[in-house]
């Protein structure tokens, strides 16, 4: 049976907006059909901030994967597009994150659904927000317009441009 997955799409290295369209175009052919997709914004880096600032978009795709395989088809999109992982929270061609898997808790080692800073990120929760604002966190047991509320993060973020066509 078919579930909705929330992603969140970043890139701060090379032509932004085509890494973002390539990432789209993979996770379509390997993960589940894209039914949503925010405008791209514009952030400064999260986390370690000496960084060119990031593109990110948020996506709901459908799919009969499970968390695990999804994750594994993620990375090695990220393989494909020429991520390399040096530092946490580092500048990447492309970062793809897990923020929701229906309402699914999943907790293992590699992966930990929904996404633990979601709520603490604005340059999430807005793109997110665009598409899915009154989707219920499942432990929260808040919305995602609720969660963009009261999020603590001052970053701003700036809408960029349309979403990229698929």
């Amino acid at each position: 049976m078919k579930k909705p997955v929330f992603l969140l799409l970043g890139t701060n290295l090379g032509n932004r907006i085509s890494n973002l369209t390539q990432a789209l175009h993979a996770i379509e052919q390997r993960v589940g059909k894209v039914t949503k997709a925010s405008s791209v914004y514009e952030t400064s880096a999260w986390g370690k901030t000496d960084q060119p600032a990031f593109l990110n978009q948020a996506v709901e795709i459908m799919t009969d994967l499970d968390p695990d395989t999804v994750l594994r088809n993620i990375l090695a999109i990220e393989e494909v597009l020429g991520r390399a992982r040096k530092e946490k929270w580092g500048e990447r061609i492309i970062d793809i994150d897990i923020l929701f898997f229906g309402d699914e808790v999943y907790e293992r080692p590699q992966l930990i659904i929904p996404h633990p800073q979601l709520a603490n990120r604005r340059f999430t929760l807005i793109p997110l927000g665009e598409i899915a604002s009154d989707f219920v966190h499942p432990l929260f047991k808040r919305t995602v317009a609720e969660l963009l509320a009261v999020c603590p993060d001052g970053l701003s973020v700036t809408r960029f441009a349309d979403a990229p066509a698929l």
